[in-house]
């Protein structure tokens, strides 16, 4: 059985800091390219950064230089470190993974991010 289970959501003031994790199971983690998206209700779902099986990272402007991919072969776990949080960044936080060899694709629940004061 495949699970992503993200964690360390939760309610930040603007300019603060949070990090995402993302562990996986039931997949050969190592293969996947993996991914965070996020979604505001009544708004498609958008990427927020990939990272593949190979290290190579990926972001839109709109978080370049203040959120940061990484993973973590070892543990099965997936990383996501946002800085100089903005309200605008408040949006429920998904893992994704995806093995296109295969055409496997997998989601996580979500983690909830509010930015506020």
């Amino acid at each position: 059985q495949v699970q992503l289970v993200e964690s360390g959501g939760g309610l930040v003031q603007p300019g603060g800091s949070l990090r995402l994790s993302c562990a996986a199971s039931g997949i050969l983690f190592s293969a996947y390219t993996m991914g965070w998206y996020r979604q505001v209700p009544g708004k498609q779902r958008e990427l927020v950064a990939t990272i593949t099986s190979g290290g190579s990272t990926n972001c839109p402007d709109s978080v370049k230089g203040r959120f940061t991919i990484s993973r973590d072969n070892a543990k099965n776990t997936v990383y996501l470190q946002l800085n100089s949080l903005k309200p605008e960044d408040t949006a429920v936080y998904y893992c994704n993974a995806v093995w296109s060899l295969v055409g496997h694709t997998y989601w996580g629940q979500g983690t909830q991010v509010t930015v506020s004061s």
